[in-house]
């Protein structure tokens, strides 16, 4: 709905709210003026009193109607005739009684003043009661025995009538344009407290977020400084694995030495996992940490290592094509891979997908400039109103608490920081395909 739209709407309700309430003033005026009648014109008093029961009954009948559907959308129009019906009826008790000497042409006065200033009247209203308001005193006056004249009260009377007519008009004009402000201002309070709380809420997200990295800071730190200390008691056992092996009782015992290669192997595997989560977890704070060389393939075999708990039973395909020496910061990259297949491997795993496979392809093409990976999956796929928002930040098709949708928003900044773009393509129903290329060793510029 359009500003204007809305206003109208507003001030049709402000209309209507007023008008019954204008109404019913407006009766009890009328019904009170009876004590007007008993004090000047006494022999008048009862047929005035009927009269104005009677015009009172039919405001209040305005009043009821404007309480309907049809009433609430004429309300402009009912309000325009309970004004004039009191109009009206003072012409005629000012005809009955001393015509342009009467006093009770300042009633018409009164109505004119609160058409103007007390009810949300539109000027061309404004301007047409204060028409019909005098063209009633006239009629009055010329019905009247004493009929008009140039000077006199006549004339009194009727240069008061459309100094207040003018007064009314001007006041319904500049009243109109204080209520729209009026109306505008709260429309643009209300969008800037909205804009507020939405910016409230982000700023509590992102301090949540701030939080949670300064967690994970801290359990990185608290992590490397165990790491250090796993791996002195690893390589410890494997010294020690590596003297049982060369005694002679151990190669003369064939389960012996079988355990003992088996331990080997375990240990080996356990210095590849701490060597894995040594690299992931030192970050380098300086800016020379994207310039770093380092073997892509490295990179993935320690992110495929760090997910293997999440890939078991899913088949990694790999295909690197040409040098895959890169530069960058290699723990970043580890953490986009990590991200890319752990997320591949949950939706197939949530969907149900038989034989499920992830490929990965890296190739430098032909221009050797940079290195092109790819992460492809058999899994889902994305549907096509949701794959233009997967790199947003907190967007997420996960249930509540099974995710923040941060995950690619920041392999998306890692991979930009890289001098490269990371995009997402889709196929719902057969596979995912998420793309990102970063700079060879052999060419170092970065944007």
């Amino acid at each position: 709905m359009t500003a204007q739209g809305s206003y109208a709407s507003v001030l049709r309700a402000y209309r209507l709210r007023f008008s019954r309430g204008g109404a019913l003033t407006a009766i009890a005026l009328i019904l009170l003026g009876t004590g007007l009648d008993y004090s000047l014109y006494p022999e008048h008093q009862l047929e005035f009193a009927v009269v104005r029961v009677l015009v009172g009954a039919a405001l209040y009948g305005v009043v009821l109607a404007m309480r309907t559907p049809w009433g609430e959308r004429n309300v402009q129009s009912l309000t325009f005739g309970w004004l004039l019906a009191p109009q009206l009826m003072i012409a005629w008790m000012i005809q009955q009684t001393e015509g342009a000497s009467s006093i009770y042409y300042a009633g018409l006065n009164l109505a004119v003043f609160a058409s103007g200033i007390a009810l949300p009247f539109s000027l061309w209203q404004n301007l047409s009661l204060g028409g019909l308001t005098y063209l009633c005193y006239f009629l009055a006056c010329y019905l009247h025995p004493d009929g008009v004249h140039a000077d006199g009260p006549f004339a009194v009377n009727s240069i008061f009538l459309i100094f207040t007519a003018i007064a009314s008009a001007v006041c319904t004009f500049y009243n109109e344009q204080a209520r729209f402000m009026l109306y505008r201002l709260k429309a643009e309070l209300a969008d800037n407290n909205a804009q507020l709380e939405a910016t409230n809420r982000d700023l509590a997200e992102i301090k949540g977020q701030m939080l949670q990295q300064e967690k994970m800071a801290a359990l990185g730190t608290l992590a490397a400084g165990l790491l250090h200390e796993v791996n002195n008691p690893v390589n410890y056992c494997m010294m020690a694995i590596d003297v049982a092996i060369e005694d002679p009782a151990a190669r003369d015992s064939e389960l012996v030495s079988e355990c003992l290669a088996d331990a080997k192997r375990g240990m080996q595997r356990v210095q590849h996992i701490v060597s894995d989560l040594k690299t992931f977890a030192y970050r380098k704070q300086d800016a020379d940490h994207y310039s770093a060389r380092f073997m892509f393939e490295r990179a993935l075999d320690s992110a495929v290592r760090l997910v293997s708990h999440e890939t078991k039973g899913i088949k990694i395909r790999r295909e690197l094509r040409g040098d895959t020496m890169v530069r960058g910061d290699e723990a970043a990259i580890i953490g986009v891979l990590i991200n890319l297949i752990s997320n591949a491997a949950l939706a197939m795993r949530k969907h149900g997908t038989a034989e499920p496979a992830i490929d990965i392809v890296a190739d430098t093409g032909a221009a050797g400039e940079r290195l092109t990976v790819s992460v492809r999956d058999n899994g889902p796929g994305i549907l096509p109103e949701h794959l233009g928002r997967v790199f947003e930040p907190f967007f997420t098709t996960r249930e509540v608490g099974q995710g923040l949708g941060l995950g690619l928003s920041i392999s998306y900044s890692v991979v930009q920081r890289h001098g490269g773009t990371l995009v997402a393509d889709s196929a719902a129903g057969f596979w995912t395909q998420f793309t990102f290329d970063l700079p060879c060793a052999a060419h170092p510029s970065l944007p």
